[in-house]
């Protein structure tokens, strides 16, 4: 089993409406949609963790300063579609089975159900110092 990290960022995919600002059927909707997707991850084992973040306002940067205190700003300020909204971890048995959970998380329905085909980004966990060599 290897553990991969599926990263959902704040670009809504096909959906530019903030998810605030959807019907509150559709919020729910697509809320119940991830929900019986985490359950199923979790009732066959893969599922590892699983956390949405808060918004972006509550995030700080820290640069370590070599005479100084550590030196703290708000932000980060990328995009806001390049800002990580939440994160699941998986363990399967293949890459390819962390793409096809990343597909169907993409694919949870936005306003009118549609598959909102949100970008998720997947990165297999380094396990063993041999991963810092695959470049």
């Amino acid at each position: 089993m290897t553990k991969f990290m599926l990263l959902m960022n704040m670009d809504g995919g096909n959906c530019q409406t903030p998810m605030l600002d959807w019907d509150p059927a559709d919020m729910q909707a697509h809320m119940t949609y991830l929900g019986e997707n985490l359950a199923k991850l979790r009732q066959s084992g893969e599922l590892v963790e699983v956390n949405a973040l808060t918004w972006p306002k509550h995030g700080k940067v820290v640069r370590a300063a070599s005479v100084s205190a550590p030196v703290l700003t708000d932000g980060p300020y990328a995009e806001s579609k390049e800002v990580l909204a939440g994160y699941t971890i998986v363990d399967v048995a293949s890459e390819e089975r962390a793409l096809e959970i990343a597909a169907e998380q993409s694919s949870a329905p936005g306003p009118g159900g549609v598959p909102l085909e949100q970008p998720i980004e997947v990165r297999r966990i380094m396990e063993t110092d041999a991963d810092l060599q695959d470049i």
